[in-house]
């Protein structure tokens, strides 16, 4: 039995949209998919949507993409129709596999992690599972590739690390883009310009160290000519650590707030 036979998607908000979307256009096919959501998500040409999990039916892969407070709602309507489910991948943030298989009764649970550039197929994926079933730890790294890049940590604290990096990432990167652009416009550049500069910047040098085989550190160092401007400003960013500090207490308490979740699914 191929995995990704019968994918039943259980939520198609933001994220789960999104993934769909990227799902058929990697060439899944749309009839293999059953949205599962009681709203009226907006879904590919040919996919299923049903309001209720069809009656006498079973996936053979869950994909849980519901709110994570949501858990205990969807659970006791889900449980009876995927008990034993060769897969459950879930990227309810902060939720960890022994509450979802508790839950859920699923044979392997891969938790995923998006963020959430996933929508454009540039996004990153972390993936984690204390299971080693190959056949379903494959399944779940097929249904992420079309997503963007994918990688897999070996524990659940480290995804919580990754989600604090990757998964918040995408947040920290656009507040970066609005202070580069007002403090552009600070200046005397207009606003709209000091915003175009700020977005094209970024992008443009985000692609060119995605490229690059040196290291972002070696690359801001060759930016900057000794006495020049650009070194001007990185002596500002480098002195204390200031910019390291800085997104060290970020993504330590974007961390603290996964594990705060954490606890809170368990009760």
């Amino acid at each position: 039995m191929h995995l990704l036979e019968r994918i039943w998607l259980v939520g198609a908000g933001n994220m789960g949209g999104a993934m769909l979307r990227r799902w058929v256009g990697a060439g899944i096919d749309p009839a293999a998919i059953t949205v599962i959501d009681p709203g009226s998500p907006a879904i590919p040409e040919g996919v299923r949507h049903c309001a209720t999990p069809p009656a006498g039916e079973r996936p053979t892969v869950l994909v849980l993409a519901v709110k994570p407070q949501q858990l205990h709602a969807v659970a006791p309507v889900l449980a009876p129709l995927v008990a034993g489910l060769p897969l459950l991948v879930s990227i309810l943030a902060g939720v960890e596999v022994a509450t979802l298989a508790a839950a859920l009764g699923a044979e392997t649970v891969v938790r995923a992690m998006p963020n959430l550039p996933v929508a454009i197929g540039k996004g990153v994926v972390g993936l984690t599972t204390p299971s080693d079933d190959a056949a379903a730890r494959d399944a779940a790294e097929a249904l992420m590739r079309p997503l963007g890049l994918v990688e897999w940590v070996p524990s659940e604290p480290l995804l919580d690390a990754l989600t604090a990096l990757a998964g918040c990432g995408p947040g920290f990167v656009f507040r970066f883009v609005d202070a580069l652009a007002e403090a552009g416009a600070a200046l005397g550049l207009p606003a709209d310009q000091a915003q175009r500069l700020a977005l094209a910047t970024v992008e443009g040098s985000g692609l060119m160290a995605a490229a690059a085989s040196e290291s972002p550190a070696v690359l801001a160092d060759r930016v900057a000519s000794p006495g020049g401007s650009t070194r001007e400003g990185l002596n500002v960013l480098d002195r204390g650590e200031a910019l390291k500090r800085l997104l060290r207490e970020t993504l330590a308490a974007s961390a603290r707030r996964n594990a705060e979740m954490a606890a809170e699914a368990r009760k």
